[in-house]
């Protein structure tokens, strides 16, 4: 069986919204786009780069697909767009429609949760889930997400779209690693406080 591993980029106040760039998301009239930008160091890119080496199945919702496809297919100029290529890419959204424009990618139909609770299912290595704040909530609210990989940034913003909001799911976590960056940021990983005392018995 599969884990679901979400890994995300967070502010102090728990915002998600628009780390890469200025435009990667301006709903609700978001003006701080690209705030992780500053704080990217070689910690951070040799964690990230070892955690995608190992990558199985990557996740999506709708827009978080549509943002990576257009910022990351087809360029030579990093490590990771080979790997996103090869990947398998599974869409939860109920406005696209097959065949996707990037290789590998198939489109969850129905319900999100029983989708994903059927690849969860299936042997092979765990499912990733990068950005895709609305869905990770709702994966949250059907306790799917095993893991959550969080780089947590050392800046209060104020507004924006938060990973856990107010009307969110209740989970207890233990804390299963954790690195700091040169720049601040801490890489922490938590899972389930019920998956993690398995996994020590």
């Amino acid at each position: 069986m599969s884990k679901v591993v979400v890994t995300n980029s967070l502010t102090l106040d728990g915002v998600m919204q628009a780390p890469g760039r200025p435009d990667e998301d301006v709903r609700g009239d978001f003006k701080r786009g690209g705030w992780a930008l500053p704080y990217r160091d070689e910690v951070m890119g040799r964690v990230m780069a070892g955690g995608m080496a190992d990558v199985g199945p990557l996740l999506f919702g709708r827009r978080t697909y549509e943002d990576f496809f257009r910022a990351w297919h087809g360029r030579t100029d990093n490590p990771f767009t080979a790997v996103l290529d090869n990947a398998q890419k599974y869409v939860v959204s109920t406005t696209l429609a097959e065949p996707l424009p990037w290789g590998k990618s198939t489109l969850l139909k129905g319900d999100a949760a029983s989708a994903v609770a059927r690849l969860k299912k299936q042997p092979g290595k765990d499912i990733l889930v990068m950005g895709s704040g609305d869905l990770v909530r709702s994966l949250m609210r059907h306790n799917l997400v095993d893991d959550y990989v969080l780089l947590i940034h050392p800046l209060f913003l104020g507004a924006g779209r938060r990973l856990f909001a107010d009307d969110g799911a209740f989970a207890a976590l233990r804390l299963v690693d954790a690195k700091p960056t040169t720049t601040g940021v801490v890489i922490a990983t938590y899972r389930h406080a019920e998956q993690a005392a398995a996994r020590h018995d």
